[in-house]
């Protein structure tokens, strides 16, 4: 029987896993309506640019899976095999979502370029119809507020996921900009000047592929144990020295884990206290890092008597 307690101690997890998954469903919905619109647009009003924007979309929905999968192994607790909890998993979401993101952008570019040398050749391409444009100008608006929406929900439970989830909303925004110009001009202007059609595909595919490397560094410093910045760092030994009882900290080691974040140390105490009174101090500043950086911070501390100190 889960009594009332229980349910305190579980709700914050549940509760952020929660709010994932209904974020990325509401993603997954729009994604679905505007892949099909896009794909239905880009053939019927011949449009390379928009095919282009419908794969973006399409893509953004597969990402969405991604996040649903691994978010659920990720919010698992710790276990014997995964001693610091599952944080990483969410991290494996945002480079996986990188990586495709990445493929992407290079079919983007080698469908555009295709198609740009076959004007430069002198073959005809047909100029596009209104009904790619107006699907070019829903789906601005409609993933621009995606966008707004999953960042800010990725930024309250602290997910590195879902805040990349959300740049691939605001890619498909962007890219559907892109297209929005370039076929808005190509029917404007017709003849030749339908090249601006498969040149919008590959100034949509470029930004893509700048946007999936941006998502992918930070998670891969992540995946890599790379030490957290060298501002938090000094903040986390400030936190400690102001610490009745700490008379320094060293061997300081950093790393991300997901949505946490993982601190040891070693804390320097008097080594006329008693064994008591050092794991008091430990949890005094334990609790003062779990109180500026999150209650998930992971803290392992080990007490050295001052004498000892380098």
């Amino acid at each position: 029987m889960i009594t009332k307690t229980d349910q305190q101690q579980v709700s914050p997890e549940s509760s952020r896993e929660k709010r994932i998954y209904a974020t990325t469903l509401i993603g997954s919905a729009v994604n679905l309506l505007l892949t099909a619109g896009k794909i239905v647009a880009g053939v019927l009003g011949q449009s390379g640019a928009m095919m282009a924007d419908g794969l973006h979309s399409l893509s953004d929905l597969v990402s969405d899976f991604i996040v649903l999968a691994l978010i659920k192994v990720s919010s698992k607790k710790q276990d014997a095999d995964h001693n610091y909890g599952h944080g990483k998993y969410e991290t494996m979401a945002a480079v996986c979502i990188g990586i495709l993101l990445l493929f992407v952008s290079i079919e983007l570019l080698s469908t555009g370029c295709a198609q740009i040398y076959k004007v430069i050749k002198g073959e005809p391409l047909a100029a596009p119809s209104a009904i790619a444009l107006w699907a070019a100008l829903i789906s601005i608006a409609s993933k621009e507020a995606l966008y707004q929406y999953t960042v800010r929900v990725g930024h309250q439970v602290k997910s590195n996921a879902v805040i990349a989830n959300a740049w691939h909303h605001r890619t498909d925004a962007l890219s559907s900009v892109c297209s929005a110009i370039g076929i808005g001009c190509a029917i404007l202007f017709g003849g030749f000047w339908t090249i601006l059609d498969p040149i919008a595909c590959c100034g949509i595919s470029l930004f893509i592929l700048y946007i999936a490397f941006q998502m992918m560094l930070p998670a891969l410093k992540e995946l890599l144990e790379v030490s957290l910045p060298l501002e938090m760092e000094q903040q986390i030994l400030q936190i400690a020295r102001q610490v009745e009882g700490v008379e320094d900290i060293h061997a300081l080691k950093t790393r991300r884990n997901g949505p946490s974040i993982i601190i040891e140390a070693h804390l320097v105490v008097s080594p006329f206290i008693t064994i008591v009174e050092g794991h008091n101090i430990a949890s005094k500043v334990e609790r003062r890092l779990k109180e500026e950086f999150g209650p998930e911070v992971q803290v392992g501390i080990h007490i050295e008597p001052y004498i000892n100190a380098e």
